[in-house]
């Protein structure tokens, strides 16, 4: 049988534009697998790791042009958002060649002996080493934060991971296209191609995670998806890590005392956040307590007026938007659930944005509402009237782990007056980023970031972006009475490559 086609699609349209591909054999993920693990040598050098990440970032930058443009045709989010958003990317893999060229990601640990120690010490020095190859898995919501160049990559790449990229199906040509830039950067530095493998299929996307000499792998995506996945990460003969962002609700808590004070600002705030990008970002605020009552009122009509003046607009694909259509619609149904901005289809290629107003009482308890407690990507969010602190606490003891979530205060509770610390106590349990009057979407990638949170958000306690999202692709070594001539050089004790360390108890910088 031959091999599928890979088409480029635009979303505006639901037309085929060009075919990109073929989707991968198994033979071909093999190739791009083998190709990866015989390029590892390759990035031995972290002065070369650090100038390829470099050099990858110049590369993208020069061609920015015919990216965005690529990436526009693909996925219809428009110039100006696809061109912040490599910015982002460049800068990403910027941040992760600096921390290369620091060090300290490597943990060094030197423990001489001692044997005045209960029980004694031995000659002990710790580091951490690359896994190996890392098998990437694209989302589709960020062409090039989360797909081949994106955050995944870049920490895989500066651990001294070798990467294979299953590209997702929404943005073919534009994976293609990163890959080539990618892959030319490294011929500048004589890395071979195959540090950077890409597949295309969802049967490659199978075998990847299968094969033997992937080490690890990231994924950005569905719950289901993910699930799978990673069940298939753990059921190997070897199972391996599997660092997987699956799902959010990001909840937010509007305390009664915000809503008196700032109802117009919250209520614009919020609108701005889950409509951001047609409502496609993984930290969408998709369930707000809100207080009944005036303020609530007030804190509606401002969500209300600034909903009803966003403009319709096009998902990813037309199964993202057939998803957010029957979700959305089937949500309405339920009983005591309102529309005060209906959201759906917006025309034929396009959707609506609104959201959805329930008593919490409902989501306080088990039962046919629990469909609001999951995420519905797009441009909606539910927003539950509570009468009581009893009813929030209720809800939020319901919910699964998320990536981020929030708390709107007034000033005197921001300043420590009232409940506000009780929530922010309330809220840590949830999620890996907590906010206070602020909103979710935007994600700094710096060094103190955290992306990541109790499952489902992710299955693993570490981020996909900031600096320490490089840990996921290393693993610990000591070297024990190891004579110092068979010593790798960050582990000796002149110290050749003057990295920070800890030597014997004393940080060293």
């Amino acid at each position: 049988m031959a091999a599928a086609p890979v088409w480029s699609v635009d979303p505006r349209t639901g037309k085929q534009r060009e075919q990109v591909a073929v989707e991968a054999t198994a033979q071909e993920v093999d190739a791009a697998v083998r190709s990866a693990h015989e390029a590892r040598g390759a990035l031995a050098d972290r002065a070369v790791r650090s100038a390829f990440l470099r050099s990858a970032a110049e590369e993208l930058q020069a061609a920015k042009d015919g990216l965005v443009e690529t990436a526009d045709a693909e996925t219809a989010l428009g110039p100006v958002r696809l061109t912040g958003e490599l910015a982002r990317t460049c800068y990403q893999l910027r941040a992760f060649a600096d921390i290369v060229d620091e060090g300290a990601f490597l943990d060094v640990v030197i423990n001489h002996p001692d044997d005045t120690a209960t029980p004694p010490i031995p000659d002990l020095r710790r580091y951490k080493v690359p896994l190996g190859v890392v098998a990437v898995y694209s989302a589709s919501n960020f062409p090039f934060a989360f797909s081949v160049a994106g955050g995944d990559t870049a920490s895989a790449l500066a651990a001294g991971c070798p990467v294979v990229v299953k590209a997702h199906p929404d943005h073919p040509a534009l994976s293609e296209y990163v890959a080539k830039v990618l892959r030319r950067a490294a011929a500048r530095h004589d890395i071979p191609e195959g540090v950077l493998g890409l597949v295309h299929g969802f049967e490659a996307g199978v075998e990847l995670i299968k094969h033997p000499l992937v080490s690890a792998a990231g994924f950005t995506g569905s719950i289901r998806g993910g699930r799978a996945l990673f069940d298939a990460a753990a059921a190997r003969p070897v199972p391996i890590p599997f660092h997987g962002e699956l799902g959010s609700l990001n909840p937010v808590v509007v305390t009664e005392a915000a809503a008196a004070e700032r109802a117009e600002a919250i209520g614009a705030g919020l609108a701005g956040s889950m409509t951001l990008g047609v409502g496609q970002f993984c930290v969408k605020p998709g369930l707000v307590l809100a207080p009944s009552g005036a303020a609530g009122d007030a804190l509606l009509k401002s969500l209300t007026d600034a909903v009803s003046d966003t403009d319709a607009g096009v998902l990813l694909d037309h199964r993202m938007r057939d998803n957010f259509v029957a979700g959305v619609a089937e949500r309405a149904q339920l009983p005591d659930v309102d529309s005060p901005v209906t959201p759906g289809a917006g025309g034929e290629h396009t959707v609506s944005a609104g959201f959805l107003t329930v008593p919490a009482s409902r989501l306080a308890q088990e039962g046919e509402h629990d469909l609001l407690l999951e995420e519905c990507f797009g441009p909606v969010t539910v927003v539950a009237r509570y009468e009581d602190e009893a009813e929030v606490k209720a809800v939020l003891s319901r919910l699964p782990g998320n990536l981020t979530a929030t708390v709107q205060l007034s000033e005197e509770e921001a300043a420590g007056e009232g409940s506000g610390a009780e929530l922010l106590q309330e809220l840590t349990p949830l999620a890996g980023r907590v906010l206070v009057n602020g909103w979710p979407t935007g994600v700094a990638v710096a060094p103190a970031q955290h992306h990541g949170g109790p499952y489902p958000a992710t299955t693993s306690t570490s981020t996909s972006v900031g600096g320490t999202a490089i840990e996921r692709w290393l693993r610990p070594v000591v070297y024990q009475n190891a004579p110092e001539a068979l010593l790798p050089a960050e582990l000796r004790d002149e110290n050749p490559l003057g990295l920070p360390r800890r030597f014997n108890g004393r940080l060293e910088r």
